[in-house]
C-alpha cells in the first residue's frame, strides 16, 4: 500500500499489464510492472490494490487479460508495451477488440508529450479505451517515457510546461462511475470541474 493512503480514501482496484515476449519468457526482466506500481504508489492518496499480469504479445491473450481485470473491478488498467508499428506490437488492436468507447485525447496527448524528445513519437499508437466501468490505457514500454506520459513535463524550477495524461483520469473514472481518485498534487495534479471536487477528507 502506499505510505500515503488513508482509509478516508475511496479504495481502488488497479491492473497494470506489462506486454513483452522476451520478458514474459524469461529472457530479460519485466521493467514495465514495477515501474507502473511505483509511480501509482506515489501519485496517489487512495489505499490501492495492484493486479499485475506479465502477458506476451499475443492478441488474444492481452483482449482476455483486460477483460479479466475490468470483470475483477479494476477501475483503471495501465498497460506497457507493444504500441509501435513492429509485427509482433498487437496491443492497441487487442484492446479495441475490448473497447465500447474510444478516448482520442490520451493518445494525442501521449504522443505530443513524447515529441518533445525524439521525433519517432508518431510511430507510437498509445490509445485509451473504456469497457464498462474501466478505463484502459495503453502507455509506452520505457519506464522514463511512462513516467513523462503520466506525469507531464516539468521546467528547471519544477513548475509544469505540458500537462500528463493521469491530470485527467480521475475525472474520466468519476464520469464512468468509478472511485473517487485522489492525486498527490507535488506528482500530478488532477483536474476536475470545481462541482467534481469532493473536500479532502481530514488528515488527523
Amino acid at each position: 500500500m502506499n505510505a500515503t493512503a488513508s482509509p478516508a480514501f475511496d479504495s481502488v482496484k488497479i491492473g497494470i499489464v506489462s506486454i513483452s515476449d522476451r520478458a514474459s519468457s524469461g529472457v530479460y526482466v519485466d521493467k514495465g510492472l514495477p515501474a507502473l506500481q511505483d509511480w501509482l504508489t506515489r501519485a496517489l492518496k487512495n489505499p490501492l490494490q495492484f493486479e499485475p499480469r506479465l502477458i506476451p504479445d499475443e492478441q488474444a491473450v492481452i483482449s482476455a487479460t483486460l477483460i479479466e481485470l475490468v470483470e475483477a473491478g479494476c477501475a483503471l488498467v495501465l498497460t506497457t508495451g507493444g504500441t509501435g508499428p513492429a509485427r509482433r506490437d498487437v496491443t492497441p488492436e487487442a484492446t479495441l477488440a475490448v473497447a465500447h468507447k474510444e478516448m482520442p485525447g490520451f493518445g494525442e496527448q501521449m504522443r505530443q508529450i513524447s515529441l518533445k524528445f525524439v521525433p519517432t513519437a508518431i510511430l507510437s499508437r498509445q490509445m485509451a479505451v473504456i469497457r464498462d466501468q474501466s478505463l484502459i490505457i495503453n502507455l509506452p514500454g520505457q519506464p522514463k517515457s511512462i513516467q513523462e506520459t503520466l506525469e507531464g513535463l516539468r521546467d528547471s524550477n519544477g513548475e509544469s510546461v505540458m500537462a500528463g495524461i493521469f491530470a485527467a483520469v480521475p475525472y474520466c473514472i468519476d464520469l464512468i462511475g468509478g472511485p473517487y481518485l485522489d492525486t498527490v498534487e507535488s506528482v500530478c495534479k488532477a483536474f476536475r470541474p470545481k462541482a467534481a471536487i469532493r473536500p479532502s477528507p481530514s488528515s488527523d
